[in-house]
């Protein structure tokens, strides 16, 4: 059984851009690692226009910095998992949650694995809706 991708886009907010989130069988994957209060990649950065996805899976391993604490990435560090492309299989592996400040560490994420075409047409279809362009 693959586990299932979808692209969330957060408008901007006081005080932040526009943001991604990430949700995994209908969960948020930062919540679950970091609590409500952390934020994911900005959109513009995750999903620039004219350059490859940031969350684009290829055969190359490589680590990507899915979202921070609260408190941010470089008081308490990031959460980050390795992506890579093995056939038509995307597995997320080998995660790094935030360290805790208040209360104990939730576990790390378990290793994913998406079906290659799910998975790159959800990266396709939230790259190509740019609606959170057009909020100051």
């Amino acid at each position: 059984m693959f586990d299932r991708l979808e692209i969330v886009m957060l408008p901007p907010g006081p005080r932040f851009a526009a943001q991604v989130r990430l949700w995994v069988n209908g969960r948020d994957v930062l919540e679950g690692a970091v609590g409500a209060g952390g934020r994911g990649p900005y959109a513009a950065d995750a999903l620039p226009a004219g350059r490859p996805s940031l969350l684009r899976a290829t055969s190359e391993a490589r680590r990507l910095v899915l979202g921070e604490a609260d408190c941010t990435g470089g008081c308490c560090g990031f959460l980050t998992v390795i992506v890579q492309r093995y056939g038509q299989v995307v597995q997320w592996s080998h995660w790094q949650v935030p360290k805790a400040v208040h209360t104990p560490a939730p576990p790390p994420p378990p290793e994913l694995h998406f079906e290659a075409r799910q998975y790159d047409a959800e990266v396709a279809r939230s790259k190509a809706d740019r609606w959170w362009r057009a909020h100051p």
